[in-house]
């Protein structure tokens, strides 16, 4: 089993890191800034950090927020949320970011995923939410504000070829069902993608306790498990699930 990663997501809404469930409510969750230094601290393997609201707000994407997150951290570093262009990547690159995530601007221009990768591979990592309902996996955009939130009507297996196709170099797949919720990530979606995908897959939405990240890469055969407001609340730290993972004999970073 290759070494797995743990990864700290920061949604941001209006400077402040927030987390809500399902999408909704959302509910302070401290200074961005101080909670990327913390998880960096403490061992974290990756930082994500979304802009949640910028592309439903149809704005452009915190660039000074991301330089003064990039100084302060010396680990890998993924920006997302109101991306649009080729010039927008280069900008948040240069900004200090170490990866770009598309979700809602590829599903309106998918050839933006060709064009990126074409220039920044293996930079490019497609965000997809997904939600399961009447027996379908459905892919949905504009997800940071309830009012514009958008059934794209692709189903989201369909959409996961169609990224990798296009030259994507891994996926971040969060079920909208599970987000928030601290249930567990959604096996039965994983299970589902491992089957058609060739690239590394992150689990996000659901993490509530150590066995669902051992579960995430046992059950589910992710590359990665991403967890927000487990840790922004102190449920867990980032030392407890990978001591956790490392006894349950799941290879993790030191």
């Amino acid at each position: 089993m290759l070494v797995k990663r743990i990864i700290a997501c920061l949604d941001i809404k209006d400077g402040r890191v927030v987390k809500g469930v399902k999408f909704d409510n959302h509910e302070d969750a401290g200074d961005p800034i101080a909670l990327a230094k913390k998880y960096a601290a403490e061992g974290v393997d990756e930082l994500v950090f979304y802009d949640i609201t910028a592309s439903a707000d149809k704005r452009n994407i915190m660039l000074d927020l991301v330089k003064k997150v990039a100084k302060e951290i010396f680990i890998p570093f993924t920006v997302g949320g109101g991306i649009k262009s080729i010039e927008d990547i280069r900008a948040l690159l240069l900004s200090g970011a170490d990866k770009i995530s598309l979700n809602t601007a590829a599903l309106e221009n998918p050839n933006l995923i060709n064009e990126a990768s074409q220039q920044y591979y293996p930079s490019i990592v497609i965000g997809i939410d997904s939600l399961y309902k009447d027996g379908k996996d459905i892919v949905y955009s504009h997800t940071g504000r309830r009012e514009a939130r958008k059934n794209t009507k692709r189903e989201t297996l369909d959409w996961i070829r169609e990224v990798q196709e296009r030259g994507a170099g891994e996926i971040t797949i969060n079920s909208m069902n599970a987000d928030g919720t601290k249930r567990g990530y959604d096996i039965r979606l994983f299970r589902k993608i491992n089957v058609i995908t060739t690239i590394p897959v992150i689990a996000s939405g659901g993490a509530g306790k150590l066995e669902d990240f051992a579960d995430a890469f046992t059950k589910g055969n992710v590359d990665a498990a991403l967890a927000a407001s487990l840790f922004h609340f102190g449920d867990l730290k980032i030392n407890d699930v990978k001591n956790y993972l490392k006894k349950s004999k799941i290879p993790v970073r030191n």
